[in-house]
């Protein structure tokens, strides 16, 4: 799930597309429109796809071009064969307005929701997010009509990207006393809301499956070697060690 770090923007979440089911979230991915009444398009400027498209793109260049985290994501998916096209691989799209972002698996492309990805937070939220994903599926092979490889490859995103003590505790899910098991919970929270958006599990299906594949999806740590603490310097110290984890020499 991609976000900003409050709690609007904690509503707002990304969706992993390994098959048509989530689908209606990015309606042009397929060839449809998103229909938007008259009202929004005159008044609120909605509908301008080429100036939310240009803005997109050069915010997706320019966090690209800026952030150590996102050019650790690209090393570590270039060393595992998988080198990232910005023409063929990232995508700015409308959406569904309760999305921000996505992963195709079929097309191996991510999307950037060019109408609700509007700030450059949330654009490098987004990528952050389902670079994770592609470098799941480059790596692992994850079936994504699998629930179990979804969750497992949702935990991950959760757990390397989002979650943190500081982010939790903002959102008033976490206390100073338990501050491991509030990172474990925010992580099953974001990564069920997840896969709940796009799957029709009920509360047992999901909760047998969190139990088959949390302990070791959640102790998987690449291709960062370690969990962001917000506010600190660990996304710099990430890049300056990813050749210790062998990433960054190809």
């Amino acid at each position: 799930m991609s976000e900003e770090s409050n709690e609007n923007t904690e509503k707002k979440y990304t969706e992993t597309l390994g098959d048509p089911t989530g689908i209606e979230f990015f309606p042009e991915r397929r060839g449809d429109k998103i229909a938007r009444g008259w009202f929004r398009t005159l008044f609120v400027g909605e509908g301008r796809d080429n100036l939310q498209k240009l803005k997109c793109e050069r915010q997706v260049h320019n966090v690209i071009s800026e952030s150590p985290l996102i050019k650790l994501m690209m090393d570590a998916l270039k060393t595992t064969g998988c080198a990232i096209d910005l023409n063929r691989h990232i995508s700015c799209e409308p959406c569904s307005k309760v999305v921000t972002g996505g992963y195709d698996a079929e097309m191996n492309q991510i999307v950037v929701c060019q109408n609700t990805a509007t700030s450059k937070s949330a654009v490098h939220g987004a990528l952050a997010h389902e670079m994770v994903h592609m470098f799941d599926f480059c790596r692992a092979h994850v079936d994504f009509k699998n629930v179990d490889h979804l969750l497992c490859t949702e935990i991950r995103a959760a757990n390397l990207m989002h979650c943190s003590f500081m982010s939790a505790l903002v959102m008033g899910t976490a206390s100073l006393i338990r501050i491991k098991k509030q990172h474990q919970e925010c992580v099953k929270r974001k990564a069920l809301a997840s896969v709940m958006a796009v799957r029709d599990l009920s509360p047992e299906e999901a909760k047998a499956a969190m139990d088959r594949v949390f302990t070791k999806c959640y102790n998987d740590l690449e291709p960062l070697g370690r969990r962001l603490r917000r506010n600190s310097e660990d996304i710099h110290r990430v890049y300056r060690e990813r050749y210790l984890n062998g990433y960054g020499y190809s």
